[in-house]
């Protein structure tokens, strides 16, 4: 069986040398895909799934030398270069979500959430190693990992943006990012992409933010709100707009700007009630309505990515010091979070698809057999 995992992966060049090749490299990349779909977090765990699974996975993969060890599977990885094993994820994402768009979503147009995060114990003091920090895109639209682009730290993220957003398609797509990505440069890549964005605003841009929080204290253009309950609490999201912008001077400088955002979140629990305002910028010209959804939206990345990879992967508590290998590790857990999530036969979570991949060869093999995987 020829998967379109497969199909993208093998183009990856081998970096061994030598006697170092008992091991076919794309059958040690999809084996590990496999264990980490099927509840691996570890070399040693996928050596373990490899053994428990072998007569299992000799159906699908040739093994002519059988399972590689922990430390095999982990040297293959801190050798493989990691920006190709990216590009390539990427290609097989591309495709992915292709397969995923229906006559009733096609018409949308996607918006793209870009933010950072840390894989915690990736840090090491004594080695003088930082905590391995990745920059992510997700689109909302098929709730899937586009890509995701390595940095130095938190503090690049600014540098990391631009650097994304080149290996991205993003044509007609609707680019949101959080305050650390309110940089005019990268406005200016987004419109010249032919993108639009919706831009967080904070009071680092001390003179533009009075401007645009100060306009909203005499009009809007625009007006919105949202309620949602559940889990005990509830909040009430208020959007206001204004497309009229002749009053901010500031906004010579940002690219393609046509509209400003006041979002007013009033969160109730129980007896205790707080409320946020939080602003933004957009090259949109659209209403509240739409902004008041496509802001929340972004907050996906959050609850759908960065959560999941938390709680359903347990990225955080992956201790992987190298950092190529830890890179690379993360696409892994992302290749396998974005199966998982392309899979429409189970409602279950997915963490509960995990497990259930792993006790029954019968779902596993759906999702292998799946044009996607």
């Amino acid at each position: 069986m020829t998967t379109s995992l497969q199909d993208h992966f093998r183009w990856i060049p081998d970096p061994r040398t030598g006697n170092n090749k008992k091991h076919n490299l794309l059958e040690v990349i999809i084996l590990s895909v496999l264990a980490v779909v099927c509840g691996a977090e570890s070399w040693c765990e996928m050596e373990e799934f490899g053994k428990e699974k072998e007569d299992f996975l000799k159906q699908l993969l040739p093994l002519e030398n059988g399972i590689p060890s922990h430390d095999t599977i982990n040297r293959v990885f801190m050798m493989i270069d990691a920006d190709v094993f990216e590009r390539c994820f990427r290609a097989w994402t591309a495709e992915l979500g292709q397969s995923l768009q229906t006559t009733g979503t096609s018409g949308e147009r996607e918006l793209i959430a870009i933010d950072g995060k840390s894989v915690c114990n990736s840090a090491c003091k004594h080695q003088g190693l930082g905590a391995l920090h990745l920059v992510s895109a997700w689109s909302g639209r098929n709730q899937l990992v586009l890509g995701q682009q390595k940095v130095a730290d938190k503090s690049n993220e600014i540098s990391a943006i631009p650097a994304l957003l080149s290996l991205l398609n993003i044509k007609g797509a609707v680019v949101s990012i959080d305050a650390m990505g309110a940089q005019k440069a990268i406005a200016e890549k987004i419109i010249e992409s032919q993108g639009d964005y919706i831009l967080a605003l904070k009071q680092n841009h001390e003179t533009f933010y009075d401007q645009v929080t100060n306009q909203f204290n005499f009009r809007e253009d625009s007006y919105s709100q949202h309620l949602d309950k559940g889990h005990g609490r509830s909040e009430i999201r208020t959007c206001k707009v204004i497309h009229e912008l002749n009053w901010i001077d500031e906004k010579e400088n940002w690219k393609g700007i046509k509209s400003i955002i006041k979002i007013t979140s009033e969160r109730i629990i129980g007896d205790s009630r707080t409320t946020q305002n939080r602003y933004y910028i957009s090259s949109l010209q659209a209403d509240a309505a739409y902004f008041n959804k496509a802001i929340r939206t972004h907050w996906g990345i959050e609850n759908q990515l960065h959560w999941q990879l938390d709680v359903g992967f347990a990225e955080d508590y992956n201790t992987t010091r190298n950092s190529q290998a830890a890179q690379n590790l993360a696409v892994v857990r992302k290749i396998a979070l974005n199966i998982l999530k392309a899979d429409k036969t189970s409602k279950a979570s997915i963490k509960a698809k995990r497990k259930m991949a792993g006790w029954n060869h019968k779902f596993l093999l759906t999702l292998i057999a799946n044009k996607n995987f």
